[in-house]
């Protein structure tokens, strides 16, 4: 019943967007497991682990465009939400090494042992269990972000304000996550993986199965922007972007819809951030860098802001581009990065898929509006 009404919610981008998605998730983890290295028809290790890194990136991009596409708060912080929960999941992996570390200590990760720690800190117990991992995933960015945005939206924070707070955020955390005395590993952060659920993080076979459960998060992220944004919930939210006092003055809590599609995007964020971690094998607080978030929002502007499968399909493009563009021309890239933006902006408002779309009605508008002009033109000459 749920999914019959989740479906049914679902408009023709939406339908291909799951439907390519699916066939990628096959045709990838097929290719890999069923074929062997020498075989035209193989997709190599590398070739997954990267695509499942712009899936995540995607589910990422997703958590942005629920609240700047529809909600006109213009985050320039979900890097954190983003590398919380890839801390979370890369403290659940470090518990996992074990004595196999370079140390051999059974309980303490290695830059522990370095640093003369002589016990674990408190807040790493329990990440040696995995479903307590899962939930800190989401409780972790959810949690700083329902803190956040209470302050921010009980304020009427709003516009280029809040984005420079949640900037100023997102850079305050990497300042500290940087410090040795935090317990997260300083600047090398945690790395060195070794498994995951009991299975080796490096075999082909889990490598797969973390594509797959990326592509999975994505299509249910997906799915549960499209249930809200297509809901009475989510005309509310169309409404605060475009007409805020306004929509105050019509009754509306502005700040609790603010509040909900906040958080729950901090959430999202922080399991693309979970599923990012094992599949690049090191998170850092390099991913605090206020610039990934503007990063993240340039994917939305690329693809198209509002409209979900666009945001998506800007992640992927652009990431593809970064990693052809920053192996054949590095010292350009962020220069190409960042004129794309300008381009977009000035040129193309509404992004790849907002283009797509007006062509597609003009070319409908145009299929219409002939036969009506040679009915009326025949009409015009029997009159004569």
């Amino acid at each position: 019943m749920i999914t019959r009404a989740l479906y049914e919610r679902l408009d023709a981008k939406g339908k291909i967007f799951l439907a390519v998605l699916f066939l990628a998730a096959l045709v990838v983890s097929v290719g890999n497991l069923a074929f062997p290295p020498d075989s035209a028809l193989h997709v190599p290790t590398y070739i997954v682990s990267l695509l499942g890194k712009y899936l995540t990136y995607a589910l990422l991009a997703l958590s942005v465009d629920l609240v700047w596409g529809y909600c006109g708060v213009l985050s320039l912080g979900h890097a954190a939400f983003f590398a919380l929960g890839g801390y979370a999941m890369g403290m659940y992996l470090m518990r996992q090494i074990g004595s196999r570390g370079v140390y051999g200590h059974p309980v303490l990760p290695d830059f522990m042992v370095f640093l003369n720690y002589q016990e674990l800190p408190w807040f790493w117990y329990g990440f040696d269990m995995f479903w307590f991992a899962c939930v800190m995933v989401v409780v972790a960015p959810g949690l700083l972000a329902f803190i956040f945005g209470w302050f921010a939206f009980r304020s009427r924070v709003t516009g280029v304000y809040l984005s420079i707070i949640s900037q100023a955020m997102t850079f305050a955390l990497l300042l500290s996550f940087f410090r040795n005395d935090m317990g997260f590993g300083g600047n090398n952060g945690l790395t060195d993986f070794k498994e995951i659920i009991g299975f080796d993080i490096q075999s082909d076979g889990t490598r797969v199965g973390l594509f797959l459960a990326s592509a999975i998060a994505l299509a249910a992220g997906y799915l549960l922007c499209r249930a809200i944004v297509t809901s009475r919930f989510g005309k509310v939210l169309v409404g605060v972007r475009d007409a805020e006092s306004r929509t105050r003055f019509l009754g509306f809590r502005v700040e609790r819809y603010k509040l909900f599609v906040w958080t729950l995007s901090a959430c999202m964020a922080g399991v693309a951030g979970a599923l990012y971690v094992p599949q690049v094998g090191i998170i850092n607080p390099g991913e605090f860098a206020p610039a990934n978030s503007i990063e993240v929002v340039i994917w939305v502007a690329v693809g198209g802001r509002g409209s979900l499968v666009g945001a998506a399909l800007g992640a992927v493009l652009v990431n593809a581009g970064k990693t052809y563009f920053t192996g054949a021309i590095p010292e350009f890239w962020l220069f190409a990065l960042g004129g794309l933006f300008v381009v977009v902006t000035l040129f193309l408002p509404k992004g790849i898929l907002g283009l797509m779309s007006s062509r597609r009605r003009r070319r409908d508008k145009s299929d219409d509006d002939g036969p009506a002009a040679v009915k009326h033109q025949t009409a015009s000459q029997e009159a004569d």
